[in-house]
């Protein structure tokens, strides 16, 4: 999940390469590096912590050289320090690794037996050795990559410069994503296309086994079996402009702002305003819905939540049985997947390791697979069957928000068009319920008017030093996901409960100092809900109940707080009541100082298990 970037370029590089790993800094930000070649020698400058310390070290000390790589880190082997930040070098190679390499314990005993000197704890470092090993018996330059990358067990992105070799770049992928940039006098490597944007939009994506020999403006790719590969070269999308947090304090805030906007765009793609109907007309996507015997739903994270979310839409509108697992149990449980299944993956970067592998997976038994993800060009996007992209656009703070709301936002329609292809659901049923999602934007930006009552009860939920969500049904995966916010950026102990399971142990944990917030429109379960959150107020729990108008007053005013959100559908509810609990969970983490952005130990792009 680390960030890379590679110049062959024709001018010092080291500023263009600073600049492109600030677009990917959301990977990783424990360290950052750089490495090029200054009169044919490699050198290097490092730092730890985000890219502004790396910065003024090369502000005190400026690197020139015209071929380079780059790298900003999360830290897998070895705690964040300049040691341990990339680039590892050796006299004769600089190399930056995106990855996990699980057999660099047995390559550097063997490296350690020969007289290689190791410098760092990590697992990187054994590439470096490893190539200069080979480079020591004699192999051409190529060759000792290749030669050395085939000796590598586990997942990796690779990009490495060499003593004397002006304008060469080797590249290498498996598992995690690497992209070839193609410029009028230079070429690139970077993790994804937007880090490539401010240079070119003419892209191309290594598959797994492949190398890449990049000789300024000559590019060469090798499959895993040595033969020369033609890669697509795409046109990319990505935006060159660095996003900026246009007047808000954080990301977070800029992008829990832009949900309105992005929801409808998303929501736009899969929904005719003009029936309302769905657009999901796709003869495949119908058909393997309509034949679907099961459904397994699986990712990681919020993405998971949002899958949780998905699971409720696609019983209740279409009666299809969903499984439904995070993307690292499901790949190793040795799932029973039926005839006729079908499989829907989620993720934001559409590079989310786990998930990637769980895709394959299912592949491999026969599941027609669509993926629901925010980067068209990914990984997942690439490999599943069916693509269902999300426009929440790029989504800079690591704790994610509009890209949550934006996978709600693709999978009810997907659920309503499996509810018609199934014949569960009749052509009233379907307007009525896209007429309801089509209404979203709007009251999100009714509900943003309340903004400053979230501040004040965020501020007073971030004295506490746990917290309890509920939910019931579609509510529980929002509980679960306002406990995984609240402790992203706020480092508050949370945790989020189905709300009927309180008595069953989690009640013990309830006294004055215990915030719960109970997510609860006035649905078909509310009368549950709230009897669930009496049983907390009779044993001295401050309650913060998110309802709408009816819930609140049905309520008698007994909660600690409350927060009313608009009277909706029961159907949209999930999407609209996510701001209440970002927004709770953001001035948490803005009233405890915290940096909300870019929150400790996490990055945005998990791409190693």
């Amino acid at each position: 999940m680390c960030g890379i970037v590679g110049i062959a370029g024709t001018k010092d590089c080291a500023g263009a390469i600073l600049a492109a790993l600030k677009r990917l800094e959301y990977r990783g930000y424990d360290s950052a590096g750089i490495a090029t070649l200054v009169r044919g020698q490699i050198d290097r400058r490092r730092a730890v912590g985000k890219l502004s310390a790396l910065e003024l070290v090369l502000k005190d000390c400026p690197l020139p050289g015209h071929t380079g790589i780059g790298h900003t880190r999360w830290a897998t082997h070895g705690k964040p320090s300049e040691a341990n930040a990339h680039p590892h070098a050796t006299e004769k190679v600089a190399v930056v690794h995106n990855g996990i390499i699980e057999n660099f314990r047995e390559l550097k005993a063997e490296l350690v037996a020969k007289g290689h000197h190791f410098e760092s704890e990590t697992d990187t470092e054994v590439c470096a050795h490893l190539v200069s090993a080979y480079l020591d018996e004699g192999l051409p330059v190529e060759e000792a990559a290749k030669t050395a990358v085939k000796r590598l067990h586990g997942a990796y992105a690779l990009a490495m410069i060499f003593k004397g070799e002006e304008g060469l770049l080797i590249g290498a992928r498996m598992g995690s994503p690497l992209a070839v940039g193609y410029g009028a006098e230079e070429s690139y490597l970077g993790s994804d296309a937007f880090a490539l944007a401010p240079f070119t939009n003419r892209v191309s994506y290594l598959e797994d086994g492949d190398v890449v020999i990049i000789r300024g403006t000559d590019v060469k790719i090798y499959d895993a079996a040595g033969r020369p590969a033609n890669r697509e070269v795409k046109i990319t999308s990505a935006s060159a402009g660095l996003v900026d947090k246009a007047g808000h304090r954080h990301f977070m805030a800029k992008e829990i702002h832009e949900q309105p906007e992005v929801i409808a765009h998303t929501l736009a793609a899969y929904i005719d305003p003009d029936g309302p109907t769905t657009r999901n007309r796709d003869t495949k996507l119908l058909k393997a819905l309509a034949d679907a015997s099961m459904l397994t739903i699986s990712a990681c994270g919020t993405a998971f939540y949002a899958g949780m979310v998905g699971k409720y839409w696609f019983e209740k509108l279409a009666r299809l049985p969903v499984e439904i697992d995070v993307a690292s149990e499901l790949r190793y449980r040795d799932p029973v997947y039926p005839k006729n299944g079908v499989a829907l993956f989620i993720s934001q970067s559409g590079e989310t390791a786990d998930t990637l592998a769980a895709l394959r997976d299912a592949k491999a038994h026969g599941q027609t697979t669509i993926a629901v993800v925010n980067v068209p060009e990914s990984s997942i996007a690439r490999e599943a069957d069916i693509v269902l992209p999300t426009f929440a656009g790029p989504e800079i703070g690591v704790a994610s928000t509009k890209a949550f709301t934006c996978q709600l936002a693709a999978l009810a329609p997907l659920a309503i068009a499996a509810g018609r292809a199934r014949g569960h659901l009749d052509e009233a049923a379907e307007k009525k319920l896209c007429a309801a999602l089509l209404e979203v934007p709007r009251h999100i930006v009714e509900f943003l008017k309340q903004e400053p009552r979230l501040e004040q009860i965020g501020q007073e939920v971030a004295k506490a030093r746990d917290v309890l969500y509920l939910g019931r049904g579609s509510s529980y995966p929002l509980a679960l996901e306002g406990a995984l916010k609240l402790k992203e950026i706020s480092y508050i102990h949370a945790e989020g409960y189905a709300a009927g399971e309180m008595k069953h142990g989690p009640i013990a944990l309830i006294d004055e100092n215990v915030p719960v917030i109970v997510i609860a429109p006035h649905d078909a379960l509310y009368e549950k809900t709230v009897s669930n959150m009496q049983e907390v107020m009779a044993r001295g729990g401050k309650v913060l109940l998110i309802s709408d108008k009816a819930g609140l007053n049905a309520s008698s005013g007994q909660a600690w707080q409350s927060v009313e959100v608009p009277t909706t559908d029961p159907f949209i509810a999930p999407i609209l009541y996510a701001v209440p609990v970002q927004l709770l969970a953001y001035y948490a983490a803005v009233a405890k100082g915290t940096d909300v952005d870019q929150p400790r130990n996490l990055a945005k792009s998990v791409t190693v298990e």
